[in-house]
């Protein structure tokens, strides 16, 4: 997978393919952009860049080849969801006196070391940034670069404090990649000693263009949905659970109409009482709540007389019948029953009646 394949953001990409071949690459880079938007996958490739051991040359400046025994096992770091339930499970696995000694670690080959964020917390901690400084100022054992990728900004503050020391004296054959949806997160001092990279959100007709090639047997109108619902990430449309939506959207639906139209509740008790305990209904809860704020948000643009900017393309008809029984208050007060629902599941309440409660405190 050379930069060629790497979808957007050429500007970006162009600009630090450049700094590459002038060998004026940073010690320290922030990828700043939102989620699915690609900022791994353009650390990998960096990475492979720095350590390929047949470095090839397109449109004039240097790429990688895909193949050698670094690349290669590099890339095996490409699925960073199945890579991390590894390590949470190797941990797991250990005894429980090792278990709290031990951090989370992604690392396919020896210069390489990916650092995600450690639960239950999910913050970087400073054990974490300790291995970085254990083992930064070694030479590479196989490549050119040692290379760090931190998936996350959620540092928690002795870890940052840690990492701002190894920024300020990086070894010459080292660099440090920070991700994040959001660089303020990050230390000033962090970032005034890193180069911040931005990428952008892709149009909805870039995305579509992008799934028309790796998902042709979606329908054009599915197309349209998923590349609106990905809010320009290229990552979070190729991954998109276009058939767990559209359930959670069919419950959504059934939810709001009740709430607006009232009636029987009957069809509602049904759909609630789907919502169970444990880790699948947790994360079924999680999508139906991401789907109603989304259907929330399209009813307001409705409102405002603002159609054309509607995600849901594919539902607008429904959309405006229920927007016709709907006002802006109205809009406004199922989003903060929504956050209450949100926080309710935070405390373990119990999901069914928190949905129950919801739909009931709706009602016209």
């Amino acid at each position: 997978m050379p930069f060629a394949d790497f979808h957007g953001n050429a500007e970006t990409v162009h600009r630090l393919r450049d700094m590459l071949a002038r060998e004026r690459f940073p010690h320290a880079v922030v990828l700043a952009g939102g989620q699915g938007s690609g900022k791994y996958t353009l650390a990998l490739m960096l990475a492979q860049a720095l350590n390929c051991l047949s470095p090839t040359e397109t449109d004039g400046l240097p790429d990688f080849c895909g193949m050698c025994r670094n690349c290669a096992r590099i890339a095996q770091a490409a699925d960073l969801d199945a890579r991390f339930a590894e390590a949470v499970e190797a941990r797991e696995n250990l005894r429980e006196a090792d278990k709290k000694e031990t951090r989370l670690f992604v690392q396919t080959h020896p210069d390489v070391l990916v650092i995600p964020p450690d639960p239950p917390q999910m913050m970087i901690k400073v054990d974490q940034v300790r291995r970085v400084i254990e083992t930064i100022y070694y030479r590479p054992a196989e490549g050119r670069e040692r290379v760090y990728i931190f998936t996350d900004s959620a540092f928690m503050k002795e870890a940052a404090n840690s990492l701002l020391k190894v920024l300020e004296e990086p070894p010459e054959f080292a660099t440090i990649f920070l991700l994040t949806e959001n660089p303020g997160e990050l230390l000033p001092t962090i970032r005034s000693r890193a180069a911040v990279f931005t990428l952008g959100a892709l149009t909805a007709e870039e995305i579509e263009a992008y799934l028309a090639r790796q998902r042709p047997e979606w329908k054009p109108a599915q197309r349209a949905l998923v590349a609106r619902l990905s809010e320009g990430a290229v990552g979070r449309a190729r991954s998109f659970d276009l058939e767990a939506y559209s359930g959670a959207r069919g419950h959504a639906l059934a939810i709001l109409n009740s709430a607006l139209r009232g009636g029987e509740h009957s069809e509602l008790f049904k759909i609630t009482e789907s919502y169970r305990a444990g880790a699948e209904g947790k994360a079924k809860t999680e999508e139906l709540i991401r789907t109603l704020y989304s259907l929330l948000r399209d009813l307001m643009f409705v409102q405002s007389g603002a159609a054309g900017m509607i995600r849901n393309t594919d539902i607008a008809p429904d959309l405006k019948r229920l927007a016709e029984s709907a006002d802006f208050d109205w809009i406004a007060m199922a989003s903060d029953r929504l956050a209450e629902v949100e926080r309710g599941m935070r405390r373990n309440l119990l999901r069914s009646l928190s949905l129950d409660a919801f739909a009931a405190a709706l009602e016209k």
